[in-house]
């Protein structure tokens, strides 16, 4: 649903894995690569502009647009995109000044996590143009799934890659999968 909206609203939509420092990660990178991936292949989207760019992945993201940079050469204007989760954390970021005047920062709306004004107010403080996605994302996440078993934002192959890969038990089923007699 993002990724089709990003498609719609951009010439070129470059997406990669990274590994958050603020987060502990219970999926190792490589897999995370792989999901997305499949994710990303089974998009229907009339442009064909949506890439897996794994090669611009760091850990810091001012060295992913740095590279980006580089690779696009200077004409290319680049927005980041990121969820209103990370509003927050984002002024803790490294170099996030240097970041803020090298990009465009696009905030999708996440459930549970709402935009208010002083949030945006410090991104701008810190030299951010932040715009907000005219769109909601899901309200999912892999520990909705890893608990769950809920699959709604996943496509059938990621399921099965999943399931191939051992990656994940749920203890609960979901509940759509709960029996009512």
């Amino acid at each position: 649903m993002i990724v089709g909206w990003l498609s719609q609203n951009f010439d070129h939509v470059a997406i990669w894995a990274a590994n958050n420092p603020f987060k502990v990660h219970l999926t190792p990178l490589e897999h995370r690569v792989a999901m997305l991936g499949l994710l990303i292949g089974d998009i229907n989207t009339s442009k064909q502009n949506i890439a897996l760019e794994q090669k611009l992945s760091s850990f810091r993201t001012i060295a992913t647009l740095e590279k980006a940079k580089k690779y696009w050469r200077d004409n290319t204007e680049f927005t980041l995109v990121i969820g209103s989760d990370l509003l927050t954390q984002l002024p803790q970021w490294y170099r996030i000044e240097d970041l803020l005047r090298q990009a465009k920062l696009l905030v999708v709306p996440r459930p549970g996590h709402i935009i208010n004004d002083s949030k945006v107010d410090n991104i701008k403080k810190l030299g951010g143009k932040t715009r907000i996605a005219d769109l909601t994302g899901m309200d999912v996440s892999s520990t909705e799934y890893r608990e769950y078993g809920d699959h709604k934002a996943l496509t059938p192959r990621v399921v099965e890659y999943i399931h191939q890969e051992k990656l994940y038990q749920c203890h609960k089923p979901t509940q759509s999968k709960l029996s009512t007699s």
